[in-house]
This record gives C-alpha cells, sequence and structure tokens, in this order.
C-alpha cells in the first residue's frame, strides 16, 4: 500500500476522501498559528487577505459585534467562501497574491485598501502595489510558527499547503529520491523545489484538490 504524509491535519470529509482510495495516510500540523493581540480596524471600506487564517484572525476580534458592509480581495476559492459565509462581499479573488495584485492595480487604482498579514507574508503582493502607488496600510494580526516533527520512515507522498510547511518538515527530515510532493500552489512549488524534482501541482489552490492530485497520480503510477 502506497502511504501519504498530509503535513496538515485533515478533516473527517477529506480524511474519508483520502483513505476510500485505498491509500495509506499519516497527518499531522507541519505549522502552528497564533493569533496576535492587535487592534483591527472593523470598519475599512477594502481588505486584502491572501491566508483563512487572516481572516480567522480578523473574526475573533469582529466576533458579536455589527459590521458594515465589508469588501474583501482574497487569494484562494476556500478563503473566499469562508469570507462570503460571514457576511464579507468578495469583490475580486485569485489563485495567487501576484494574480491579485494585479486585479487591484488594473481595476481599482483609486482606492485604499488594509491588508492583513501573517509574519510568513510573501513580498509580491505589496511590491505590486506600492510600485504602482495603490493606497494600502499592511498589519501584522498572526504568526505562523513551525512545528517540527522527525518520522523515522519514508512516505510515497507527501502533501504540502504552505511554503512554511515545506520548510518546517525538512528542517527535521530527509526524503528518498522518488517520493512525490503534492503541492497547493505555484508558490509552495517553488519551495518545494529547493528539496526535490518530483512536485505536482495542484489544479485548484485547494486541500481537496491536493488530495485528488495525489490519488490520481498513484492510481496512475501503482
Amino acid at each position: 500500500m502506497k502511504t501519504v504524509l498530509s503535513t496538515k491535519i485533515l478533516t473527517q470529509p477529506q480524511r474519508e476522501l483520502f483513505l476510500n482510495s485505498g491509500l495509506g495516510l499519516v497527518e499531522y500540523n507541519a505549522i502552528h498559528i497564533d493569533f496576535l493581540d492587535v487592534q483591527i480596524p472593523l470598519d475599512h471600506p477594502n481588505y486584502i487577505f491572501t491566508s483563512k487564517n487572516a481572516v480567522k484572525a480578523f473574526l475573533r476580534q469582529a466576533k458579536n459585534k455589527k459590521l458594515p458592509k465589508l469588501n474583501a480581495f482574497c487569494v484562494g476559492t476556500n478563503t473566499k467562501s469562508f469570507l462570503e459565509a460571514n457576511g464579507f462581499t468578495v469583490v475580486k479573488t485569485a489563485d495567487n497574491a501576484t494574480t491579485l495584485a494585479t486585479l487591484i492595480v488594473q481595476d481599482h487604482s483609486g482606492e485604499e485598501f488594509l491588508f492583513l498579514c501573517g509574519n510568513k507574508r510573501r513580498e509580491e503582493l505589496p511590491d505590486i502595489l506600492s510600485k504602482n502607488n495603490i493606497r494600502y496600510k499592511e498589519l501584522e494580526i498572526y504568526r505562523t510558527e513551525l512545528n517540527t516533527k522527525v518520522f523515522n520512515r519514508g512516505f510515497d507522498g507527501i502533501l504540502f499547503f504552505s511554503p512554511s510547511g515545506i520548510t518546517s518538515f525538512f528542517t527535521q527530515n530527509q526524503i528518498a529520491p522518488e517520493t512525490i510532493l503534492f503541492c497547493i500552489g505555484e508558490t509552495t512549488a517553488k519551495e518545494a523545489n529547493n528539496y526535490s524534482k518530483n512536485s505536482v501541482i495542484a489544479n485548484k489552490p485547494t486541500i481537496e484538490n491536493v488530495l485528488v492530485q495525489a490519488i490520481k497520480y498513484f492510481k496512475i503510477h501503482d
């Protein structure tokens, strides 16, 4: 039986999807999120979210408070769904931060934005906004901490959902040349390429699609 490591604890439906394929599964959280005690403005016209964790941090502070209509610009369909379920109007969504920033420059150059982010946020979005004179402020509202763990065994595949997850795993582990790294997006895959050339990128930046890519791959290469 092929065995795959997930660097994120899956939900029960996600786990069942995977196990029903006949693959073995080991899972752990490669990173830990700490929400910071910072004051987040709850009445800004436009918020930028490049992760679901940033939305969670916002909602922790907004709990039980009456909010005005809030506009969001976000990365990822899961983040978009989460925002809409919590009352946001998602104006723009994209598969990665670079594309989102480009859309903001093209269609919303006269507006102001608040970028809610973590300590591991990448430079692409702020760089594009700054170079195009987009008015924005940046606020760090959570921290990503590495949750390192040693695995005294190999895996046929490893599921990665962020560059930080890759850094965390490889801090304590090495892989065999034939191990396949399944990545949620281009940014994660770029980090994976520092450790292996055997990577597969999800068609869509969702956890479910990473699982599907792994299932498909091992069905073909069984």
